[in-house]
């Protein structure tokens, strides 16, 4: 099924990878992972039983965490594999509601949702502003919106930043491969890439080393499965794009919202901002 600003092979292997990796447990790493996310999420600004969107929701794997703070949460994702897989881990939340498509395509009200966000989705679209735009419409004046896109690693060092770009050259080569080869590498690449170093870099860290620069340090306290995942979402997706800071705070202005904040740890780039009264 083709998607307006959806890249069709994109979207097959979102569904694929959430089908694989589908996040049906309720863990604490998630929770900890959440706080990181929603860290600047002005819950206090949120009036009584609001109503929101999850713009591009996967596996539901936040949604599970934000539907029992709120009165109703749209979840809209353009792959139906991947909201069948939400459906199931949050078929115990009534004040759920399901929508497949683009925010562009969808027919819910502009100037209606009391809260929106999007965690790593935008930057895996065709046109990451219009869907942005297209989601700050559907707002009401002042209610706020969280967003997470890759960072464009602007604040690492030049060494870093070269190893990135010879791992997007991999990334290129292996996200053109049939799932089941993509699924075969990024295990491959979890097990002996990511696991080694994160888990060099968490002994390292006990000895009082700072590893902050430390490629994939970000892991150091994370499982295999999410190990698996991020391998697999990194170098098994055919469309990606990063910002910089300022990349990102003038996409958010852009796309007509205020008062912007940003989350200062990890994960980056992920900001707030409330839509301009």
């Amino acid at each position: 099924m083709s998607h307006e600003n959806a890249d069709a092979a994109t979207v097959e292997g979102f569904g694929q990878e959430w089908s694989t990796f589908d996040y049906a447990e309720d863990t604490e790493e998630l929770r900890r992972a959440f706080g990181n996310y929603f860290a600047v999420f002005p819950w206090h600004e949120l009036p009584s039983s609001p109503v929101g969107i999850d713009v591009g929701c996967g596996t539901g794997r936040w949604a599970r965490y934000v539907a029992p703070r709120v009165g109703r949460l749209i979840c809209i994702d353009a792959s139906a594999d991947a909201l069948a897989v939400a459906r199931r881990n949050l078929r115990d939340r009534p004040n759920v509601d399901w929508v497949q498509g683009t925010i562009e395509q969808s027919s819910i009200a502009d100037d209606s949702l009391d809260f929106a966000y999007s965690l790593g989705v935008l930057h895996h679209i065709p046109d990451t502003e219009g869907a942005l735009r297209a989601a700050v419409r559907k707002l009401k004046p002042g209610a706020p919106m969280l967003v997470y896109l890759y960072y464009a690693l602007d604040n690492r060092p030049l060494a870093f930043r070269a190893l990135w770009r010879a791992s997007d050259v991999v990334r290129r080569s292996i996200s053109r491969l049939p799932f089941p080869l993509r699924l075969g590498a990024s295990e491959v690449i979890a097990r002996t890439v990511y696991w080694p170093l994160a888990r060099g870099a968490a002994a390292a860290e006990k000895l009082g080393v700072n590893v902050s620069g430390v490629p994939l340090s970000h892991y150091r306290d994370k499982s295999l499965y999410i190990m698996r995942t991020d391998a697999l979402d990194r170098f098994g997706t055919r469309l990606e794009k990063r910002y910089s800071r300022a990349e990102v705070e003038a996409l958010l202005r852009d796309a007509g919202l205020e008062r912007i904040e940003f989350h200062e740890g990890e994960p980056y780039w992920c900001a707030v901002g409330r839509r301009a009264r």
